[in-house]
């Protein structure tokens, strides 16, 4: 059986060992980054949603001065001093994402969301509201029904039940494009690609493959960026565009890190962490006590009295005290393997790789969220 269960785990560690040296597949230049140019924008707006079923914000000061608002644009003056009930309406906030390349008159999506005490949005209409970009300008105006996947409903006695978020809903092309913005596509001499995380080696590979496939375009200006140069005329930028996307390369390795949430105990070990010659020694500590309490009865013709006495036994007992060796230069499977031989638990696993860290055998950066 002991032959057995040998045999299983080398033969383990050897198809692990075998995963763990095996190439890095290659991937897209689209997969590694974008281009500076082709990126979303982030639209908000202020609005107001009515229709409600009296599940509004009833006399919220911003929803009554924006009423007082839209009321006027319609030519409707509400006489001076009077707060109308406007449960039947709520304040809300109107998020969207502008793509690139978005033209006038195309629909984009938003999200709808109660700002004030509403405290539900179901069967809301939004009334038309302007969407506003970072630098102040009107990008999109924003209509249309909701679309609520969730449910509240309360009792007259005080009881509640909420499924979902109700006061968050959304509109399928809920509104219309006013604006383009400008990427510099079709005017730039030079176009800029920037990697999805900062590495010297795979921004060099990146620009060895565009050269070999289009000489003298591409130039590396930081750990992030690269400069190409492209023709002016917009569909032959387009074509080289999407052909520098498909090229595939090599990635560079991932830099040696230990990633440990403090909060979950989740602890995740890149496969370049190495580790220098340890010994590791992991026991389970256990500590019962078990307190008990008995009637003690004075001597006849004393003058004691019956009490409770206090009785406690203190037990101590530690259990799989093993000692692990790791070897020079163990790979992740190595350390994986060793830390499952010892049982430990993430919390254990935690302490362990800190421990490592500290006597210089970890090769790794240790990084806490």
């Amino acid at each position: 059986m002991i032959r057995k269960l040998i045999l299983a785990a080398t033969a383990a560690l050897a198809a692990a060992l075998a995963l763990s040296a095996a190439p890095a597949a290659a991937e897209r230049v689209r997969d590694l980054g974008t281009f500076q140019s082709v990126r979303s924008n982030q639209l908000t707006g202020y609005g107001i949603v009515v229709g409600l079923d009296g599940s509004g914000d009833d006399n919220f000061a911003y929803l009554t001065q924006a009423m007082r608002g839209v009321s006027g644009r319609f030519g409707l003056q509400l006489p001076p001093g009077v707060n109308p009930a406007l449960k039947n309406a709520a304040a809300v906030m109107i998020t969207a994402e502008l793509p690139a390349f978005a033209k006038p008159g195309q629909r984009i999506d938003i999200t709808v969301s109660a700002i004030g005490k509403a405290k539900s949005l179901r069967g809301g209409a939004l009334i038309m509201t302007p969407l506003y970009g970072a630098d102040g300008e009107i990008y999109a105006m924003a209509q249309g029904n909701l679309a609520v996947g969730g449910l509240g409903v309360s009792g007259r006695d005080g009881s509640k039940l909420t499924v979902n978020i109700p006061t968050v809903g959304r509109i399928a092309d809920g509104a219309s494009v006013e604006r383009a913005v400008a990427t510099g596509f079709d005017t730039s001499e030079a176009l800029r690609w920037n990697l999805a995380t900062a590495d010297f080696l795979t921004a060099s590979r990146v620009r060895d493959a565009i050269n070999a496939r289009y000489p003298g375009t591409a130039v590396v200006e930081d750990g992030v960026t690269l400069a190409l140069r492209l023709p002016l005329n917009p569909d032959e930028r387009a074509g080289m565009m999407a052909a520098i996307e498909m090229i595939e390369i090599n990635p560079a390795e991932t830099a040696a890190r230990v990633i440990i949430n403090s909060r979950t105990g989740t602890v995740v070990i890149s496969n370049a962490v190495r580790l220098s010659p340890a010994a590791i020694s992991h026991g389970s500590l256990v500590v019962r006590i078990d307190e008990d309490q008995r009637v003690v009865q004075p001597e006849p013709f004393s003058r004691g009295q019956t009490a409770v006495e206090e009785s406690s036994a203190i037990d101590i007992e530690q259990q799989g005290n093993r000692v692990t060796l790791v070897q020079p230069g163990a790979s992740l499977a190595q350390v994986v393997d060793a830390l499952n031989m010892l049982g430990v638990s993430p919390a254990d696993l935690v302490a362990i790789l800190e421990a490592l860290k500290q006597a210089g055998s970890l090769k790794a950066e240790m990084v806490v969220i």
